[in-house]
């Protein structure tokens, strides 16, 4: 009888016992479900800036197209623009949320991209008001209103490359600065549609890059 328990006891010693390689095996796919859970949905992110992107821009255009002599977005263009800046200064909160912890430097990373982007924005309007001043004409000042904020965008994106690696970023921020830098050559009412097209239609295309990476 005492044989008979001592076997007993050692077959379950054995079960009790895990392998070092199938432990660290569980672990490693418990953490990945995990990240995958807690993973901010890119696509959903790019998608709305891309369609809220087109939306205000457009609009803005519609305003403004064959103004002769150019006298820039009326009260409801500003209006469109600002919600333009606080929507994608909101989204960028969120989608940096989404990413980090609730500790240690993870919370440091967050706050520092979200006040760089409202430092970002917020030097925009006073560089604005700074070339109504100078006496700067409204068709400068169209220009830089419309072709500010791809600029700030595409600059935020390359910084999401430098601290992530992440490659769609890199090309949606490279794109942008680009737009920024060259858009203005259109005139200051054709700005305004090309940064819809431009970059409303870049959003949408890293959605759906984002998209087909997560399905593979």
């Amino acid at each position: 009888m005492q044989d008979g328990t001592s076997t007993d006891q050692d077959m379950n010693d054995q079960d009790l016992t895990m392998d070092p390689a199938a432990a660290a095996a569980i672990m490693a796919e418990a953490s990945d479900r995990a990240r995958r859970r807690l993973q901010p949905n890119l696509p959903a992110f790019y998608a709305v800036r891309g369609a809220i992107w087109i939306l205000g821009y457009g609009l803005i255009w519609l305003a403004v197209r064959g103004q002769h002599p150019f006298h820039g977005p009326n009260a409801g263009g500003y209006a469109a623009l600002v919600l333009i800046t606080a929507v994608a200064v909101g989204l960028t909160a969120g989608q940096v949320q989404a990413e980090t912890g609730l500790r240690g430097l993870s919370v440091l990373r967050r706050w520092a991209y979200i006040l760089s982007a409202l430092a970002g924005f917020g030097a925009i309007f006073a560089l604005e008001g700074a070339l109504d001043r100078a006496g700067a004409s409204p068709s400068v000042v169209g220009i830089f209103e419309a072709s500010a904020p791809i600029l700030v965008l595409g600059l935020l994106c390359l910084v999401r490359f430098s601290a992530e690696r992440d490659w769609v970023a890199a090309g949606l921020g490279l794109w942008m600065v680009l737009v920024a830098a060259v858009g203005g050559y259109a005139g200051p009412a054709t700005v305004w549609a090309v940064g819809a097209v431009a970059v409303g239609l870049a959003f949408l295309l890293a959605a759906a890059v984002e998209a087909r990476v997560r399905r593979a």
